[in-house]
């Protein structure tokens, strides 16, 4: 642990921005505990490690402000699900550790590193298709969120060029993203065929 000690902290905790703030400027590590299935999205800053340098030091901005970011913080969390079912956006952003240790568990893990061993520029496709439909969903929600902003403004909605803009942007953008996790479905069907024949090697 560091040297300046672990919190153990909850979603139900009303200061948990609070901890996890004075844990990455004093370098302290942060476990939060028992998430169900999503996290607070004011939390998503540390997840993507946005960042920045200021001089010597490192800077992050969360709840609004920017906190000196100290190079001992370690943030963990954990859940007490059996089975979880974590998102895409939030598998690519944290490195998951199952302890709960099943059969099933083992066999999956052991199938990836044959795989990567095996068929290392596939496995890595396969990442990256992961990585990259996380991306595209939260592109649409960015997209969906910001029509949605307009359309709450108030004022003439027909008149609005802002919305008119988002709209048609929304209508190439979303097609875009469509054909793309079309192809990156179709992609993964041939991966997910390769990967099953491996799975006799896992299972010993």
């Amino acid at each position: 642990a560091s040297e300046q000690g672990m919190v153990i902290c909850k979603l139900s905790d009303s200061n948990l921005l609070q901890i996890v703030e004075l844990g990455v400027q004093f370098g302290k590590w942060v476990m939060l505990e028992n998430i169900a299935e999503s996290i607070d999205p004011a939390l998503e800053p540390i997840l993507q490690q946005q960042k920045v340098k200021d001089g010597s030091f490192w800077k992050i901005r969360l709840n609004d402000k920017e906190v000196a970011y100290s190079s001992q913080f370690r943030f963990f969390i954990t859940t007490t699900l059996s089975n979880p079912h974590f998102s895409p956006e939030l598998s690519v952003k944290v490195t998951l550790l199952n302890f709960a240790i099943t059969q099933a568990g083992l066999q999956d893990q052991m199938l990836a590193t044959v795989v990567a061993l095996e068929q290392p520029q596939m496995e890595a496709k396969r990442q990256e298709l992961t990585r990259s439909n996380a991306r595209n969903t939260q592109e649409l929600k960015d997209i969906e969120d910001n029509i949605l902003r307009l359309l709450s403004a108030g004022g003439d909605i027909l008149a609005s060029r802002d919305l008119i803009d988002a709209l048609e942007t929304s209508k190439v953008t979303s097609s875009t993203i469509g054909r793309a996790m079309q192809e990156a479905e179709e992609m993964q069907v041939g991966i997910d065929e390769v990967r099953r024949s491996y799975r006799p090697y896992a299972f010993r």
